[in-house]
């Protein structure tokens, strides 16, 4: 199928100064090797603070190895979270070309402030390293969700061609974080643990200047979409209409197909493409019957008793990403592991390659960035091809079937680290080695890594099928809240997993077996915390299974659609 490069993009993108742009001279591949350019300088300088953070915590500020792990937690959960705020200000207010390039700047702050603090005796304190490390999560809340959403709305869904690449642009993408992260846990760990964790820490910010630098020279080539206004606002005002009219009857589904069509006719809408009205939380339809009292609000500035059946479509389609929003957060307790206790379990264990070098404990987790490395071209090249002639699917499979096969990937993984935590204690227990917690157990880190593998393919599947997945449901005015939220998957999972340690460490302490986490790890009992993860991501997946084979897609038409119950879609009005 060849693509048609003839002229004007039709999805309502424009360049940075409003005007509309051609097919032919931006956007699409040209744009977004940029913007994973960018992405890959911005990965390996965060991976040069989080990879590291739990040695450095314990080893220059002299935390205990149960507090490192739940402060590292907590600053990835902050991390992670704060990507809400960035994407809600680029939703609704300054664009994401705007936001990337303000957050990069404060990112940029707290990598230098980092790198001060860890180079100055004088500033070696606690609270000095604490500010800069949430400065750079601060500036990364802006900069990550909007560069991953801008990268995608380089692509117009309304061309076949550029469809699939923006399929394939996820896939990339992440490839581009992995590349970026497995620099930034293999040479600067190895610098921050042989060299000094100065320049380890100098490395990234020069990194982030670049990366700056890099996004601002292919301002020409990319396209933009205008801020539509808070989408919060447009979500409170259809739930307090709903409460004024709790007492209304919800009109009938034709009615609201008509409805939505005088809504297009009369351009209400902007540059939101509409949603086709559905029967999912009916009672959010009141909303849109209007009554007396409404004729008086006209005058008003924004009549809260009255809704449209756009954005009522809107908060459905959003709360109906809820039920597998929450699934999703065992996989995020899960992930929080193998940048924390599984990196302890390596630093016990024989790391030597030859005589002369040791690899860092940090840096195992680059096994997991090459297995992702050497899948995702596979996945994206091979596999998705051959699955598309089988399923008819253009992806190959569904999102949900892709996150799904990841979580039963990840359930796998708990389950190895469990059996090899029992091995690696047995060599302990075997060698007289239980009371020398700094002593190298005669065990080849080899051992580690069919964990590290398995959680390489589970994030091929699941993580990058959640980036797409929240991105594609989400409505066109919140695309950037559609990767905060895949992101606070990830964030939320790591304040869970700091709860659960700090929970697990106050009730396994009570017992006469003694405490699941202690600072010499060949006492403390992984397994067993292991083994409940493993039952944890169990469970998780037979609800997540349960969830997915009950929601139905939901797609923006630039026509108005209606759906039958065989989920075949008709034309109800032509543009």
């Amino acid at each position: 199928m060849e693509e048609d490069l003839s002229g004007f993009v039709g999805d309502g993108s424009v360049d940075l100064r409003g005007r509309s742009v051609r097919r032919a001279h931006t956007g699409r591949w040209k744009a977004s090797i940029f913007i994973i350019g960018v992405e890959i300088a911005e990965r390996l300088a965060y991976a040069g603070i989080l990879s590291n953070m739990v040695n450095y915590l314990t080893d220059i500020l002299h935390e205990s190895t149960a507090t490192a792990a739940k402060n590292v937690n907590a600053w990835s959960g902050v991390a992670s979270m704060l990507p809400f705020v960035g994407a809600f200000v680029a939703d609704s207010y300054f664009g994401r070309y705007r936001t990337i390039a303000a957050s990069s700047v404060i990112y940029l702050l707290g990598l230098i402030l980092v790198t001060l603090s860890a180079s100055l005796r004088s500033l070696h304190r606690s609270w000095i390293f604490f500010f800069s490390i949430y400065l750079v999560a601060l500036g990364q809340g802006g900069h990550k969700p909007c560069l991953e959403a801008f990268g995608a709305d380089q692509f117009e869904d309304g061309d076949p061609v550029e469809k699939k690449n923006k399929s394939s642009f996820f896939n990339y993408w992440y490839w581009g974080i992995v590349f970026g992260t497995l620099l930034g846990v293999t040479v600067l760990m190895y610098i921050q643990d042989n060299v000094g964790w100065g320049l380890g820490f100098g490395i990234p910010a020069v990194t982030m200047v670049i990366a700056l630098f890099g996004f601002l020279c292919g301002t020409r080539f990319y396209r933009h979409k205008l801020p539509d206004g808070s989408p919060l606002t447009r979500i409170v005002h259809v739930f307090v209409a709903t409460f004024h009219k709790w007492n209304v009857s919800s009109p009938p589904q034709e009615e609201k197909k008509v409805a939505a069509a005088a809504e297009k006719e009369g351009l209400k809408l902007g540059s939101r493409r509409q949603y086709l009205p559905t029967d999912q939380f009916k009672f959010l339809d009141k909303a849109t019957v209007e009554d007396e009292l409404d004729y008086e609000c006209k005058t008003t500035t924004r009549n809260w008793r009255l809704c449209s059946v756009q954005d009522v479509e809107e908060v459905k389609t959003v709360l109906g990403l809820s039920p597998i929003w929450m699934s999703c957060l065992a996989f995020g307790i899960v992930f929080a592991q193998y940048e924390t206790f599984f990196t302890k379990q390596g630093a016990t264990m024989d790391r030597k390659i030859g005589k002369h070098f040791e690899i860092p404990p940090a840096s195992l987790q680059c096994f997991t960035d090459l297995t992702i490395i050497l899948l995702l071209p596979v996945y994206d090249r091979i596999f998705v091809p051959i699955a598309r002639n089988w399923t008819g699917n253009e992806r190959g499979i569904t999102l949900l079937q892709r996150i799904g096969t990841g979580l039963f990937f990840s359930f796998l993984a708990m389950i190895v680290a469990a059996l090899t935590e029992i091995t690696r204690i047995k060599a302990a227990k075997d060698n007289g080695l239980i009371d020398m917690p700094k002593a190298t157990i005669p065990l080849s880190v080899s051992l580690l890594l069919p964990q590290y593998i398995l959680f390489g393919i589970a994030d091929v599947f699941t993580l990058v099928g959640m980036q797409e997945y929240f991105y594609d449901q989400m409505p066109d005015s919140m695309k950037s809240l559609g990767i905060a939220v895949y992101l606070s998957v990830l964030g939320i999972g790591s304040f869970l997993s700091s709860i659960l340690i700090s929970v697990i460490e106050k009730l396994s302490c009570r017992n006469k077996g003694g405490c699941w986490f202690v600072n010499n790890l060949n006492k403390a009992h992984l397994v067993y915390f292991y083994w409940f993860l493993a039952s944890l991501s169990a469970i998780n997946l037979c609800m997540y299974m349960f969830l997915a084979n009950r929601y139905k897609y939901r797609y923006a038409q630039n026509n108005i659609f209606y759906q039958e119950e065989s989920c075949k879609e008709k034309t109800l009005l032509a543009s």
